[in-house]
């Protein structure tokens, strides 16, 4: 049995990411923020929708009906 304590070996490792862009689509935690619902959350400025996507909202719900609405979520 040797006097020395045996120590800890400690190195470093390379780091995983093959450029110095931090946003590297399909890696790491952030590999989906751009897609679906959540995509909203990441958009820089207004964002206006195009003829096709405002056709698809429908029509705006009239007062009454927002208030009938807002009774049966309130029960």
């Amino acid at each position: 049995m040797s006097d020395k304590k045996e120590e800890p070996v400690y190195s470093i490792l390379p780091h995983p990411a093959k450029d110095n862009e931090p946003e590297q689509p399909g890696e790491g935690m952030n590999w989906g923020k751009f897609a679906g619902a959540g995509g909203a959350f990441h958009a820089t400025g207004p964002q206006i929708v195009s003829q096709e996507q405002a056709k698809d909202l429908g029509e705006p719900l009239t007062k009454e009906e927002l208030k009938k609405r807002a009774e049966e979520l309130n029960k």
